[in-house]
């Protein structure tokens, strides 16, 4: 297998494990997020803050994740 080649598995694999694990951690967060406001309503600003928050930091490191993958791919 060409370098080329092995570098565009790679970087498929890779990004599809990126995707697949911030979606599941993002999902998780929204779940416990969800129940957390329905045992404590007085308390819904303040956990929706931080699921917020905690969302940005999944979706910043599943982006760079990502970005990784395509340099990766397109390297020469």
């Amino acid at each position: 297998m060409e370098s080329l080649a092995a570098a565009y598995l790679a970087a498929g694999f890779g990004g599809a494990i990126a995707v697949i694990g911030g979606a599941f951690g993002i999902g998780k967060l929204a779940s416990a997020a969800m129940e957390g406001i329905s045992r404590q309503p007085e308390a819904a600003g303040d956990i929706r803050g931080a699921m917020i928050i905690t969302a940005a930091m999944i979706e910043g490191a599943t982006v760079i994740a990502l970005v990784i993958c395509f340099l990766l791919a397109f390297k020469a």
